[in-house]
Parts: structure tokens; C-alpha cells; sequence
């Protein structure tokens, strides 16, 4: 039988990108996924990407497990209210909640200093990225009470509270990480974890897009950014989820700031292509602050 056959997902913003493989990989693993974001086959978001909810959910399907798309926008309340109302009727519990709301790439300007930078953008990030996510959990977690050993994962950007080049961008993926730090001290006698997850420098869609490349080829971004050769596909963060989720003592990790190569070290997991990315080790070696 598959590890998490009988376990109940949630990965909101499962579109594209780490959320889409996160839950493709819960599936996998034999997980009913529920995935959740803006975009669907009618309708688009102001990302204005073709990856819908739909897609992610046939390819959970595909992988081996169960997908169930819904559109929601996690900021709306109510809407996230009403998904939380479906998941306790259709199931009656919930195992596994994923924090990966986003959207924030075209809101963040990049080069610009509080001031300068576009206030609404900002403030907008704030509550994509940290209300959406406390609006989640806030409706989340009491389901996630009724089983035994829920878990909560916030993706966020890096494993500490430094600096991340933008004052928005950073208050935001900060805050996931207390977020997390903060939701496992309360949560812990409920025997619920939850931990932060970096990506490294991610392969997405949009970056790949943004190169000109495909995964197929992607090296050949690294004409344009060197750096890239030391990406990983959003694959790579999918395999630490789905271990972390399958791991009967993940509560060894309650509160922590994780990465996807530090678990790879744990879990001996590799990215798609076989290879295993250790983006912490290649940014302190190779990039200049």
C-alpha cells in the first residue's frame, strides 16, 4: 500500500510551480490532494499563466493518488471559509496542509527602496503571502485537530531572517518562517508539526520561460545567469515534501527552517535528472553578497 493512500492533502497555490510538483509528488505517494489557487481553465489570474488547478489535479491523479481542483483566492475570507467546509463534508479530516500562496513576482520591485518602491505592491504581498497563509491555517488547522500527526508546511525563501534584496519580498518570507516557528509551539500538544521549506534556485515555469529554455535544455540558461546551473526543479522540493510527509518521526523537525538540500542529505532523494542540488552550499561558495 502507498505510505499516504489513506491521508487527506491540502496544497494551496498548487498551479504551477513548487506547489504543482508538491502535490503531484503527494500523489504519488497515494495521497487524496486537494489543490487549490486562481487560475483555471476559464478563468485567469493577474499572473496571467496558462497553468490551471485542473492540470495540477489530473497529474495528482496520474502520479497515482487523487486530485480535487478547486479555485480559490486564499486573501477572500470566505472562499477559503467555503473550501475548508468542502474538504470536512467530502473527507472529515485533514492530514497535511501545504502554505504556498504566492503570486507576488509581478508586485515586487526589484532595485527599489521603502519610498520608492509602489506601496499597494507591497502592502498586496503582505497579504498574499502572510494574511492568505494565516487565513489558511486559522480555518485549517481545527480539522487537522481531529487526526493524529497532522503536519503543516510553509514554503518560503531561504532558512533565516536575513535581508532578501527587497524590504516587501523579505518581511514576507520572513514571516512564513515564524509563521512556522510560532504555529509549532502552539500546535505541539496537539501533536501537529509545521516547518518552513525553501526551495533553492527554482526551475519554474516562469523562470524557465523567462531563459528561453525548457527543462530538457535549461543549462543552457547559465549563457545568461551562471548561477543557474546549480537550479533544481520544482521536483526537488516536491521529494522533500512527500518525505517529510511519509516520515513517522517528522516532529524531530517542529519549528524548523528546512531546505530541500538539507533534506536531501537526510532522505538521500535526488531531482529529476538524478542529480542533487545543494543550492545553500553552491551560494556560500559561489555567490557575492
Amino acid at each position: 500500500m502507498k505510505q499516504l493512500q489513506n491521508k487527506v492533502a491540502l496544497v494551496a497555490g498548487a498551479t504551477r510551480g513548487a506547489g504543482r510538483a508538491i502535490a503531484i509528488k503527494l500523489g504519488e505517494a497515494g495521497a487524496t490532494v486537494y489543490v487549490t489557487g486562481r487560475t483555471t481553465r476559464e478563468q485567469l489570474s493577474p499572473m496571467e499563466r496558462k497553468e490551471t488547478i485542473e492540470d495540477t489535479a489530473e497529474k495528482v491523479t496520474e502520479a497515482g493518488g487523487k486530485g480535487i481542483p478547486v479555485q480559490v483566492d486564499h486573501t477572500e475570507e470566505y472562499q477559503v471559509q467555503n473550501l475548508f467546509e468542502q474538504i470536512k463534508e467530502e473527507q472529515g479530516r485533514l492530514h497535511i496542509l501545504i502554505n504556498d500562496i504566492w503570486g507576488g513576482d509581478p508586485l515586487t520591485e526589484w532595485g527599489k527602496t521603502i519610498g520608492e518602491h509602489d506601496l499597494t505592491n507591497g502592502l498586496q504581498i503582505q497579504k498574499q503571502a502572510v494574511h492568505a497563509h494565516l487565513i489558511t491555517s486559522h480555518y485549517g488547522v481545527p480539522l487537522m485537530k481531529k487526526v493524529e500527526g497532522g503536519l503543516v508546511i510553509e514554503i518560503t525563501d531561504g532558512t533565516n531572517y536575513e535581508y532578501r534584496g527587497n524590504l516587501y519580498y523579505s518581511l514576507a518570507k520572513i514571516s512564513n518562517i515564524h509563521i512556522a516557528q510560532a504555529m509549532a509551539a502552539d500546535l505541539k500538544e496537539h501533536g501537529i508539526t509545521t516547518v518552513a521549506l525553501t526551495p533553492g534556485f527554482l526551475r519554474s515555469e516562469a523562470m524557465l520561460d523567462h531563459f528561453g529554455v525548457t527543462e530538457g535544455n535549461w543549462k543552457e540558461a547559465t549563457k545568461i545567469d551562471e548561477h543557474f546551473i546549480a537550479s533544481e526543479s520544482p521536483f526537488y522540493i516536491g521529494e522533500a515534501v512527500k518525505h517529510l510527509a511519509m516520515d513517522d518521526d517528522v516532529q524531530r523537525f517542529n519549528g524548523e527552517a528546512l531546505s530541500t538540500w538539507g533534506l536531501s542529505e537526510v532522505y538521500k532523494y535526488k531531482d529529476i535528472d538524478g542529480s542533487q542540488p545543494h543550492w545553500g552550499k553552491y551560494f556560500e561558495e559561489n555567490v557575492e553578497l
